[in-house]
């Protein structure tokens, strides 16, 4: 199995320029106490295709991704794809969802997020599976495939700290506690909190939880959507009558995803038919400074981004899941530091 590798060529003229653009191209003497910023663009590093799953004769539709353990998980179609991180080598393909003698098929996944020992896998058809994450052997379903049940559709989860976030259609996402979900616990469990996306219908959404907030990508209210964990768990009981609205700012683009890394608020955002990679400090994205540090759209001017739905981070590398090119591109994200003569 081969890897599908990016060579950069010629590129050393344009990054030249960049920095030359950067620092004025200042011919003027030296200054003894030069002022220092760094500056981060990434190069494209590899890409994950279909032909490096399985005998390579299958398909790749990637949606929701997660990254545990140095391995990246990603919705496919109706299978859950599971990859080496470091070496972006195929481990398996996770088809269905098995509990002792009972299987059931995975069908429409849409997002999958891993905690604590479990992966949580959501499906359009109005489920969310949750597996062990060594053994992928079953706990739980939530959810029976019917409508108006316990989901409506499931297009994201995310969970952390003891609590699962599900959206669902419309404008809603529940909210769960982990510990309701056990091997002999309902399948119709009533969240404890219900929350209110303002905006949206049946997209596909992206979540994350950082410094005691849920953020949400808002596609529709195209706005990152902000709901205080501490809030939603002292207003739970109400906002099961009264869902919990989010704090939002006014944005110009429409965002696709959203992840946090160590340093990073890792986004993808659209603006017409362009599809933008933005990084913005983690600090000055959850005070909604929204002035990004890296602001994209294609890599040096080449190969232009696709419909992006999902964004994480390991370490220097970036993932990007483009469904609208069937593919998952892996970026390097590089840094330089730039002396400006005062």
């Amino acid at each position: 199995m081969e890897l599908t590798y990016k060579t950069i060529m010629n590129k050393i003229p344009f990054l030249l320029l960049l920095l030359c653009l950067f620092t004025n191209c200042s011919k003027d003497s030296a200054d003894a106490n030069p002022t220092t910023f760094n500056y981060f663009y990434p190069t494209d590093e590899a890409t994950i295709t279909a032909a490096q799953i399985g005998n390579g004769t299958g398909t790749l539709e990637p949606r929701g991704m997660t990254i545990a353990n140095e391995k990246l998980y990603v919705a496919n179609g109706n299978v859950l794809e599971v990859f080496n991180a470091v070496t972006l080598a195929h481990i398996k393909t996770i088809t269905e969802f098995k509990k002792g003698t009972t299987t059931t098929p995975l069908s429409e996944i849409t997002s999958v997020a891993v905690d604590n020992g479990r992966i949580y896998i959501g499906s359009r058809e109005s489920r969310l599976f949750v597996m062990d994450e060594a053994t992928n052997a079953g706990i739980s379903i939530l959810g029976n495939g019917q409508w108006w049940q316990t989901f409506v559709h499931v297009f994201g989860v995310v969970v952390r700290d003891g609590l699962v976030f599900v959206k669902e259609k419309e404008t809603s996402i529940k909210v769960f506690e982990t510990s309701q979900i056990t091997e002999t616990s309902n399948w119709n469990l009533t969240p404890i909190a219900k929350l209110n996306t303002l905006n949206g219908f049946d997209q596909f959404y992206s979540m994350d939880v950082e410094a005691g907030n849920l953020v949400v990508a808002g596609r529709d209210a195209k706005s990152y959507l902000y709901y205080n964990i501490a809030e939603i768990k002292a207003n739970a009981a109400k906002s099961l009558t009264e869902p919990i609205k989010p704090v939002t700012s006014t944005f110009d683009a429409k965002p696709t995803s959203v992840s946090f890394s160590k340093d990073w608020a890792v986004t993808s955002e659209n603006v017409g038919s362009v599809n933008y990679l933005r990084l913005y400090p983690k600090s000055d994205f959850m005070n909604r400074n929204f002035t990004a540090s890296v602001n994209v759209s294609d890599v040096l001017g080449q190969n232009a981004f696709g419909s992006i739905v999902s964004v994480v981070q390991l370490n220097d590398r970036l993932f990007l899941s483009d469904n609208t090119n069937k593919k998952i591109r892996v970026l390097k994200l590089n840094k330089s530091t730039i002396a400006e003569q005062n």
